[in-house]
C-alpha cells in the first residue's frame, strides 16, 4: 500500500520551487508546502458542508488548483497502482460506477464517485482518498487532455463522441481531435480501451495498439440511422458509412464502401442481449478469456455499453473474468441515471437526459418498457446543461405521445419544452408548464396515485436540484453522500 508520507521539504519552509507539466512556475507552490495546502483544501470541503453549498466535491480542488496547479500532479504520482481515466458524451459517471465496483476489491479507489468531473473534482478525490493505491476517474471529454497530461495514466477508456453542449465543446470533429492528441501523448505502455462501435473513438486505435468493445447482436439493431445521428461520414475519406447494424445513434457495425475503413474487430463484445422492459438487461459478455452470462440490474442497451466499457477497462488492469461478472452484476444504478426514490407510498424514477442520442435511448427504454401515462420533465439551461436547448428538438418524444396523459414541463426553459411538446402533438390541455421545480415534483405526485411511479426526466441541473428536493426531504442520501 502506499502511505500518504509527505515529500522530503514539503515540511519545511524551503519548499523547493516546482514546474507544472504546462511548463509554468507555481509561485504559491515556492512559499506553501502541499501538505498545508492539502489541510487548506480540506478545511474548505468541511465548510462548503457545513454551509450547505454542496458536497465538497469542487471546492477543495479548485482551491488547490488555484494555490498549486502542479499539486495536482504530484497528488496523482502518490498513487502505487496510477490512474485510469474515462470519459464519454454519454455514460460516464455509470462506467465509473461499474468499474468501481469491479476493482474496488483488488484496490483501495480514489474516485470522483459524485461526477465531479473536471480537474477540480479530479482534484477533490485525490484530496479525499490520500490512502488510495489506484485513481478511477470519470473526465469531462473536454477536461479530458488537461487531466491526462497531469495524471499520465496507466489505462484510457474512451466512450462515445455524440453532439452535446455545442456552445462549450464545439463540433465532435474538434473534440475528437483533442483526443486524437491525448491520446498520441499517452505514456509508453499505458493501455487504451476504445468503443469500436464509434467511428471516432474507434478510429483512435489506428494510432497505437488498443483494447476494442462492442455490441455484436443484430436483433438489438434499429432498421436504420437516427436523424440525429452524429458521425454518418467516413472519418478518413468523407464517404457516407453504411451500416450493416446501427444500435445507438451512429454507434454500429459501419463501413465505408469507398476507402475500407470499417468498424474494428471486437475484444471485447456483448451477444445475446435480452432488453427486459424497465427492469434489467442481460446479455453474453464474450472475451479472450471466455464468455459469461451477465444480468445487470439497470436496463436499456445504452448500459450494455456502460458495462462493456467498464469490463473492458477493468480487463486491462488486470481484472479476471470472473470479477468482470461478479461486479457488474452487483451494481446499481449511479444517481440520476435510472435512479428509483422511495417517496412515501410513491415512487420517483429519475433518468438524466442531456442530448439527442442519450434521450432518445431514455425514450426507446421507457416505451420497451411501457410508456408511462405521466411525465415530469425538467429543462434547465445552466452551463453544466449548455445553453442552447435548441437540442430537443431533436429529440424523439413522439414515441411516447401515444400513452402519455399529461406533461409537467419544468426548469428554467420550461416553456420551450412545452412547446415542442405541442408540435410534436400533445395536446394543449394535456401540459402544465410549471416552472419551479419544488411545484412541480409536488403536481407530479399528487397526480400519481399512491402504489405507482412518477417518472422524472430532468437535463443534469436540475437533476441535482431534484434529488437535492427529495434529500432534504429525508428519502434519499445527498449526491456526494457515500452508502455506509
Amino acid at each position: 500500500m502506499a502511505a500518504f508520507i509527505p515529500r522530503q521539504g514539503e515540511s519545511g519552509p524551503k519548499f523547493p520551487r516546482t514546474r507544472d507539466r504546462s511548463g509554468s512556475v507555481s509561485a504559491m507552490a515556492l512559499r506553501v508546502p502541499l501538505s498545508a495546502e492539502i489541510l487548506l483544501a480540506r478545511a474548505a470541503a468541511g465548510l462548503s458542508r457545513l454551509a450547505g453549498a454542496g458536497g465538497g466535491t469542487t471546492v477543495p480542488g479548485k482551491l488547490l488548483w488555484k494555490l498549486d496547479p502542479g499539486a495536482v500532479d504530484r497528488l496523482g504520482e502518490r498513487l502505487s497502482a496510477g490512474s485510469a481515466l474515462i470519459s464519454a458524451t454519454n455514460g460516464k459517471t455509470t462506467t465509473s460506477a461499474m468499474a468501481a465496483r469491479i476493482l474496488g476489491p483488488s484496490f483501495r479507489l480514489a474516485h470522483n464517485h459524485s461526477g465531479a468531473n473536471l480537474v477540480s473534482g479530479v482534484a477533490s478525490a485525490l484530496l479525499a482518498s490520500p490512502h488510495a493505491q489506484l485513481g478511477l476517474f470519470e473526465v469531462d471529454e473536454g477536461a479530458l487532455p488537461e487531466v491526462a497530461r497531469r495524471l499520465q495514466p496507466r489505462a484510457v477508456c474512451l466512450g462515445n463522441l455524440f453532439r452535446d453542449q455545442l456552445d462549450r465543446y464545439g463540433e465532435l470533429e474538434l473534440v475528437a481531435a483533442r483526443w486524437r492528441d491525448t491520446v498520441s501523448a499517452l505514456p509508453e505502455g499505458a493501455a487504451l480501451v476504445v468503443n469500436a462501435d464509434d467511428p471516432q473513438v474507434g478510429d483512435l486505435a489506428r494510432s497505437r495498439p488498443a483494447a476494442t468493445f462492442g455490441v455484436d447482436d443484430p436483433r438489438q439493431s434499429s432498421p436504420g440511422l437516427q436523424h440525429a445521428a452524429d458521425s454518418k461520414w467516413c472519418v478518413r475519406c468523407g464517404t457516407p458509412y453504411t451500416y450493416d447494424a446501427a444500435y445507438i445513434g451512429h454507434l454500429g457495425a459501419y463501413r465505408c464502401e469507398a476507402c475500407g475503413h470499417a468498424r474494428p474487430p471486437l475484444d471485447v463484445a456483448a451477444r445475446r442481449i435480452e432488453l427486459n422492459g424497465l427492469e434489467s438487461v442481460s446479455f453474453d459478455l464474450d472475451t479472450p478469456e471466455g464468455s459469461r452470462r451477465v444480468e445487470l440490474g439497470v436496463p436499456g442497451l445504452y448500459n450494455v455499453y456502460n458495462a462493456l466499457a467498464a469490463a473492458s477497462l477493468a480487463r486491462a488492469l488486470g481484472a479476471s473474468l470472473e470479477a468482470l461478472v461478479a461486479g457488474l452484476q452487483g451494481f446499481s444504478a449511479a444517481f440520476g441515471r435510472f435512479e428509483r426514490i422511495a417517496l412515501g407510498d410513491r415512487t420517483l424514477l429519475v433518468l438524466l437526459i442531456k442530448n439527442p442520442a442519450g434521450a432518445n435511448e431514455v425514450v426507446r427504454t421507457l416505451v420497451a418498457g411501457g410508456a408511462p401515462e405521466l411525465l415530469v420533465i425538467a429543462l434547465n439551461d445552466e452551463i453544466a446543461d449548455g445553453r442552447d436547448v435548441s437540442w430537443i428538438w431533436d429529440v424523439d418524444f413522439e414515441p411516447l405521445l401515444g400513452a402519455l396523459g399529461r406533461l409537467v414541463a419544468t426548469g428554467e426553459r420550461a416553456a420551450e419544452l412545452a412547446l415542442r411538446f405541442k408540435y410534436a402533438g400533445l395536446p394543449a390541455d394535456r401540459i402544465e408548464v410549471v416552472p419551479e421545480l419544488e411545484r412541480a415534483l409536488d403536481r407530479g405526485l399528487q397526480l400519481t396515485p399512491p402504489g405507482s411511479e412518477l417518472v422524472a426526466l430532468p437535463t443534469y441541473t436540475a437533476m441535482l436540484a431534484l434529488r437535492g428536493l427529495v434529500a432534504r426531504r429525508g428519502f434519499v442520501r445527498q449526491y456526494w453522500e457515500r452508502a455506509a
